[in-house]
C-alpha cells in the first residue's frame, strides 16, 4: 500500500514541514510513503505527471490559501485519469470546512488540526484495509474509520465528520528531516513550540488556547544537526517565539555560542522582549539571528479593534534597541484592511514604521481565514473580501477597493528598491525631497503604473534607469550627484566592470595608473579581482553621513570590501 505525501510549496527553496512530519510520525508502519514536492508555478499537466507516475493508492496533500485552488483542480484530474486513486486533505485551509470540501471537490478523507496522530491511526486502518477485502469488511471499515478522531470522510454517498482530537504532546512529534536529505538552496522550517499566548482575531492560531513546548534538550540537539547540513536560513515557525522567557533565553544562547554560518529566523513580539533578551541579542554575530516582528498597524485604536493589546510606542522602543548595534536584521510587518483603519491611518503607520528604520519592511493585505474571529466579525466592519482563497479584503466601511489597489502598487515598490536593499542610497537622496516616504513610494508607485512597468517584466538595469526619468519628470532635475549615488548602488550590486549607457563614466588614466602602482607596492591591499571607479562625489561622506560633497576620488570595489581614496591618491 502506497501513500504519496504532496507538498505545492509557494516558492522552490521552500521546503514542506507537514509532509515530513508525518511520513517521520508513521515511520515504523509497514507502508511505502513517498513525499514530492513541487511548487504552485509548475504547470499543472507536470504535476499530474509526476503523481500517477509515482503508481500511489492514496494521495495527500498539505493544504493552505496559496494552493488550495491549484490542489482542487489536481484532484479533478487525478481522479479522471486514475478513479481508484484515493485522496486525502489536511492543513489548515481544510480544517474548518471539512465536510464542504468533500461535498464539492473529488477526494475521500480530510483530516482537522493537527495531523501526526490522526494520520497514524488512518495508515494504520489502510495497512489493514488493503491486506482484506473491502467488501467483506465494510461494516468493519466504517466502525474502524468512524473511530478515527480528527477525520472527516466519504462513505457511501454521505459524509460523516468525527470528533475532533486532543490537542497532542509536542514530545510525541518526530524529528522530520533525515541524515540524507540535501537541503542546498532550501528554507529549513523548524518548530519548537505551538500555540499562541495572544488573540489576534484574524488569526487561525487564536482558535487554539495555551502553548506547548517541546523538550529544550531535543531542540538544542536537533538545531545542531541541522546546523551540520549548512544550511542558509532555519526559519522558526512558532508563532510567538519569545513568549516563554526561560525558553527563549537558553535557545537564543545557544544558537550565538554555535559555530555556524547558518541564520535562524523568529517571528516574536517586540513589546513583551524584556532588557535581558535584548541584550543577550546584542551578542549575536552579524547575519545569525533575524527576527520578524508583526506591528500590523501604528494605530492603537485599530490594535484594540483586533484584540492585539499592544501600544506601538513599545514595540518601537524595543525594535530601536535591537537596531542599535546593527548585528540582528529585522522585519517589520504592516497590514492593511484592518477594522477601521482608512487610507489616511495606513499611510501613518508606513510612515511610522519607515521612521524606524528596519531592513524590510512587509505591507500585507488582511485576510479572512476560515475559522479566525475576524471573519465571524466582517459584517460588523462592512468587511467585503474574497470568497476565493486567499480570501483577501476587497474593501471595508474605512478603505476603498481602489485605495487598496493603490496600496498593493506601493507595496510592489517598497518591496522592490527598500527591502531588497540594493538602492539604499538613491532612496535616501529622494525620499527627503517629498513630504513622507509613503508619498515617495506612492509617486513612484504612480510613475510606475503610468509608464506601464508593472504591467511587464523590466530588466535590472531598468530598475535604476527609471530614478533619472523619475527625477526628470517629479522634481524637474537632472543632477550630476543622482547619477553618482546611482551609480554607486549600480557597481555594489552588479557587473562592476560595465555601467548601462544611462550613467556617465569618469576615465582618468593616469590616476588609474597611480592606484595600481600603489597595489603592485603592496600599499593597498585587495584581491586580484578588485575594480576602480572613479567618481565626482566623496562617497566616504555620501555613506557615512549621509552628505552629498563634490570631490573626486576613487571608489576600490573589492567583492564585499570597498576602499575609497579622495584627493592622497
Amino acid at each position: 500500500m502506497k501513500i504519496l505525501l504532496t507538498a505545492l510549496n509557494s516558492k522552490f527553496i521552500h521546503s514542506n514541514l507537514a509532509v515530513r512530519y508525518l511520513k517521520a510520525y508513521t515511520q515504523k508502519l509497514d507502508y511505502d510513503c513517498t513525499i514530492r514536492e513541487f511548487t504552485i508555478n509548475d504547470r499543472r499537466e507536470r504535476v499530474l505527471e509526476k503523481i500517477i507516475g509515482e503508481r500511489p493508492d492514496i494521495v495527500a496533500f498539505s493544504c493552505y490559501i496559496w494552493n488550495i485552488e491549484y490542489i482542487k483542480s489536481l484532484a479533478v484530474l487525478i481522479k479522471l485519469v486514475e478513479p481508484k486513486i484515493e485522496i486525502l486533505f489536511g492543513g489548515p485551509e481544510v480544517s474548518y470546512d471539512s465536510c464542504s470540501l468533500l461535498k464539492n471537490t473529488p477526494g475521500e478523507y480530510v483530516t482537522t488540526g493537527e495531523g501526526e496522530e490522526t494520520y497514524d491511526e488512518f495508515v494504520k486502518f489502510q495497512i489493514e484495509r488493503f491486506r482484506k477485502s473491502e467488501e467483506e469488511n465494510s461494516q468493519a471499515n466504517l466502525l474502524r474509520l468512524k473511530s478515527i478522531r480528527g477525520l472527516c470522510f466519504k462513505w457511501q454517498g454521505k459524509i460523516i465528520l468525527n470528533e475532533p482530537r486532543e490537542l497532542m504532546d509536542m514530545n510525541k512529534i518526530v524529528f522530520p528531516y533525515k541524515i540524507e536529505e540535501n537541503f542546498k538552496n532550501k528554507i529549513v522550517y523548524y518548530e519548537s513550540s505551538r500555540g499562541c499566548p495572544f488573540g489576534c482575531k484574524y488569526c487561525l492560531s487564536s482558535a487554539i488556547k495555551g502553548v506547548r513546548f517541546l523538550n529544550i534538550e531535543r531542540v538544542k540537539a536537533e538545531l545542531a544537526f541541522l546546523m551540520t547540513k549548512n544550511i542558509r536560513l532555519v526559519k522558526f515557525v512558532d508563532r510567538t517565539f519569545n513568549c516563554n522567557h526561560k525558553f527563549t533565553m537558553e535557545l537564543w544562547k545557544f544558537i550565538i555560542d554555535a559555530q555556524t554560518n547558518t541564520t535562524f529566523h523568529f517571528e516574536i513580539s517586540a513589546d513583551i522582549l524584556t532588557e535581558d533578551e535584548i541584550e543577550l541579542l546584542h551578542k549575536a554575530p552579524p547575519g545569525r539571528i533575524q527576527l520578524e516582528v508583526g506591528v500590523q498597524t501604528t494605530n492603537n485604536g485599530v490594535l484594540g479593534n483586533i484584540d492585539r493589546h499592544v501600544k506601538f510606542e513599545k514595540i518601537k522602543e524595543k525594535v530601536e534597541e535591537i537596531k542599535k548595534y546593527g548585528n540582528v536584521k529585522q522585519h517589520l510587518d504592516l497590514i492593511a484592511g484592518l477594522p477601521e483603519e482608512d487610507f489616511k491611518s495606513f499611510k501613518r503607520s508606513f510612515n511610522d514604521v519607515h521612521t524606524i528604520g528596519p531592513e524590510e519592511i512587509q505591507l500585507g493585505f488582511l485576510k479572512l481565514l476560515k475559522g479566525s474571529d475576524m471573519r465571524e466579525e466582517a459584517e460588523k466592519w462592512g468587511m467585503v473580501y474574497s470568497p476565493y482563497a486567499p480570501y483577501e479584503i476587497l474593501k471595508t466601511d474605512s478603505i476603498s477597493y481602489q485605495e487598496l489597489v493603490i496600496l498593493k502598487i506601493v507595496e510592489k515598490i517598497v518591496d522592490k528598491y527598500y527591502n531588497s536593499g540594493k538602492f539604499i542610497h538613491i532612496l535616501n537622496y529622494f525620499i527627503p525631497k517629498f513630504e513622507t516616504a509613503f508619498d515617495f513610494y506612492y509617486e513612484l508607485g504612480m510613475f510606475f503604473y503610468n509608464r506601464g512597468y508593472l504591467d511587464r517584466n523590466i530588466s535590472s538595469v531598468e530598475y535604476y534607469r527609471v530614478f533619472v526619468e523619475f527625477e526628470k519628470q517629479y522634481l524637474n532635475e537632472k543632477s550630476i550627484e543622482l547619477n553618482e549615488i546611482i551609480k554607486y548602488d549600480y557597481l555594489k550590486f552588479n557587473k562592476k566592470r560595465w555601467l548601462p549607457d544611462f550613467l556617465l563614466r569618469y576615465r582618468d588614466k593616469c590616476g588609474e595608473k597611480l592606484i595600481k602602482q600603489k597595489i603592485q607596492n603592496g600599499d593597498i591591499d585587495v584581491s586580484k579581482n578588485y575594480h576602480i571607479e572613479k567618481f565626482s562625489i566623496n562617497i566616504e561622506k555620501l555613506l557615512n553621513n549621509s552628505i552629498i560633497e563634490k570631490e573626486n576620488g576613487y571608489v576600490l570595489f573589492d567583492g564585499e570590501r570597498e576602499l575609497y581614496l579622495f584627493n592622497h591618491i
